[in-house]
């Protein structure tokens, strides 16, 4: 499948001059959520009757990263070199702070690699994602038992892995705005040292999406902030993997750092 981005790196491009009319338009939040609403509804048909595959998952992930650029959004990703450099499926662990990553990580990865999320049991039982979701063949996790989701990600993690799949795992409980390096579990980097799989960090800033007071993926948009998603060097995870996953954490930090 043809890479979505021509290079390593994507920096959204200045737009061109919009009238004052068009400017009003697509810098509301009622448009942006009757339009975003209008890709979920025709996805969600589309994982219903069977259709919705790889390929029109990265389709669809791309289109929601260019309509928020048209609708003022500005994109900074860069070593998206370090997602291939590894020729097996790597586990991509990555801090997490907003919906954003979840609907555009796809377009970015899915071209590179066969992919899922581990994501949590109301995603894939929400009325709205959750037959896009389940499409996908995620590995569910309730966040209510520990030890049952230590099990469900280490022996699906680990059976995805050897078959081919690439996994990004949100190590955080949930979303933050704020990195909480003490929220940071080292469940990814477990499982990478069970599967023998490679670890590529990811680090991210995408409080440009935030939460919304009744449907939490249907946040406002915050035009005053830029979107920074950075691919780190691939690592083996070495002994127990507190080392590595202090590593991962240090990256994410200073990552966020320069990004103020």
């Amino acid at each position: 499948m043809q890479s979505n981005f021509d290079s390593n790196s994507y920096h959204t491009s200045e737009k061109e001059t919009l009238s004052i009319p068009e400017r009003i338009r697509l810098d509301s939040r009622v448009y942006f959520t009757l339009k975003y609403a209008s890709i979920v509804f025709r996805t969600r048909k589309e994982a219903i009757r069977g259709l919705y595959d790889t390929k029109a998952w990265t389709d669809s992930s791309f289109e929601i990263l260019k309509f928020i650029e048209k609708t003022g959004g500005i994109f900074h990703i860069t070593g998206m070199e370090n997602i291939t450099k590894s020729s097996g499926p790597v586990l991509f662990i990555s801090n997490h702070m907003s919906t954003l990553e979840t609907m555009i990580l796809p377009s970015i990865i899915g071209t590179q690699k066969e992919l899922t999320f581990v994501v949590k049991e109301s995603l894939v039982k929400h009325p709205l994602f959750g037959d896009v979701m389940r499409s996908r063949n995620p590995i569910v996790v309730g966040r209510t038992d520990p030890r049952k989701d230590l099990e469900a990600v280490m022996n699906e993690g680990v059976e995805k892995l050897n078959n081919g799949i690439s996994i990004v795992i949100f190590p955080q409980s949930t979303r933050s705005v704020e990195f909480k390096p003490d929220d940071f579990n080292s469940l990814g980097v477990k499982l990478a040292k069970k599967a023998g799989a490679v670890v590529v960090p990811i680090a991210l800033k995408t409080d440009f999406w935030g939460n919304g007071k009744v449907i939490k993926e249907l946040g406002p948009m915050n035009h005053n902030k830029h979107i920074h998603i950075k691919f780190g060097e691939p690592m083996s995870i070495i002994g127990n993997g507190k080392e590595d996953n202090q590593k991962i954490v240090e990256f994410i930090k200073a990552s966020l750092e320069e990004w103020k």
